[in-house]
């Protein structure tokens, strides 16, 4: 994908990243619609049967796996199929979009990173006497990037469209690090044996690759037994999507018909309609009974909404700013840096990926439920704070 430069009077985006952005910007808006449905029946009349069936467990009858509910499966299953989706997507960018010049990357980057530290940092301020609360400070470090380009859409011509491409790459990177926070700080102790088992299947596949095959019908069967050779390693199973990414070949000519361009075409619609909203459905499914509220100012919850809301646009600016005087990065075009704060406002909106890692930080219900509750309420606030700013910023 060509570099894409835009200036207030006369630029478009590439098609790709058109199709990418107008996907993301729709399942966004289902995601509000699913999670909104999911809270009314959780406290509605209905709440006990809905509730119940979230937690129906499932038995796949397969050696080394044990039942789960029907939640635990669409966490730690479909959404292996979502997180390999953004490895494709990362892949293409690193090699051929966005994030393949250099000087380009290096803004959202950089800006990923400090997003990423300062919301850590503020919920460790908070929480730094809670001990027991320190596995929440992943929590508010990631963005969710349907969500953002949802509320970009809205905003139509209103910010330049430079900005989009800024804020799609720097939700890229930052899932990418949420990974890798996943992967590193949310694992249940490792087991070698099967962890070895799993990087030699990796390694098959990045053989297969690097000998020019490229059917499907090899790459994906053996995807799935890494994907149940991780899960068995105690390191969490959806990062089985992004090695499973970058093990699948990819053309790094647009018009080349490889296999990764073609699972991204196939997977973007079944992601974007069934299985993000799948997710939405089943983790918003949290009763708000009147407890729940008075825990709300709470440390813990005070700690990921004052990260998504607060930490979120100043790690991103701080970052964006300190990169643009040092010469290392530069503002895209038709991009000010007041453009920069409300895009780290948007960077706020956590919803999918904080709900992600609120199931994994916490064992105990209360603190997963208030996390969810709290990640809710500071990317609702980080979502309109974001809009209305942007909107009265404007073009400049």
């Amino acid at each position: 994908m060509k570099r894409v430069i835009n200036t207030v009077k006369n630029q478009a985006l590439t098609r790709l990243f058109l199709e990418f952005y107008g996907k993301l910007a729709s399942g966004g808006a289902l995601l509000v619609i699913c999670a909104t449905i999911s809270m009314i029946l959780a406290n509605s009349g209905m709440a006990n049967a809905w509730l119940h069936f979230w937690q129906i467990q499932l038995d796949p009858y397969l050696p080394g796996l044990h039942a789960h509910s029907i939640t635990h499966w669409i966490n730690d299953g479909l959404m292996t199929i979502f997180f390999l989706l953004v490895g494709l997507e990362i892949e293409r960018e690193l090699l051929t979009g966005e994030l393949s010049d250099r000087r380009t990357a290096m803004l959202p980057v950089i800006a990923a990173i400090g997003g990423m530290l300062f919301p850590a940092l503020i919920y460790f301020a908070i929480n730094a006497n809670h001990s027991e609360l320190w596995r929440g400070a992943g929590i508010p470090t990631a963005t969710d990037i349907a969500f953002a380009m949802a509320i970009m859409s809205a905003l139509g011509n209103r910010v330049p469209a430079s900005l989009k491409v800024f804020l799609t790459a720097l939700a890229m990177i930052d899932d990418l690090g949420a990974i890798l926070v996943i992967a590193i700080f949310y694992g249940q102790g490792v087991q070698w044996l099967w962890l070895s088992a799993a990087l030699g299947v990796l390694g098959f596949l990045l053989i297969c690759k690097r000998s020019g095959i490229k059917t499907l019908w090899l790459y994906l069967p053996v995807g799935v037994l890494l994907w149940y050779c991780m899960m068995q390693s105690g390191i969490h199973a959806t990062i089985t999507g992004v090695l499973l990414a970058f093990a699948i070949p990819f053309g790094k000519k647009e018009e080349d018909a490889s296999p990764s361009a073609y699972l991204m075409d196939k997977l973007h619609e079944p992601v974007a309609w069934i299985i993000l909203p799948l997710f939405a459905l089943a983790n918003t499914a949290i009763p708000m009974h009147s407890g729940i509220f008075n825990t709300l100012t709470g440390t813990l919850p005070l700690g990921i909404a004052a990260g998504l809301i607060l930490g979120k646009p100043l790690g991103i600016y701080l970052a964006s700013v300190l990169s643009v005087k040092i010469k290392a990065a530069q503002l895209p075009t038709g991009v000010s840096f007041s453009h920069i704060w409300g895009a780290g406002m948007l960077g706020g909106i956590g919803f999918t990926m904080a709900i992600f890692v609120s199931n994994l930080a916490f064992s105990d219900t209360a603190s997963v439920e208030l996390s969810k509750v709290a990640v809710l309420c500071g990317s609702v606030v980080a979502a309109v704070a974001g809009y209305v700013f942007l909107r009265v910023a404007g073009k400049e």
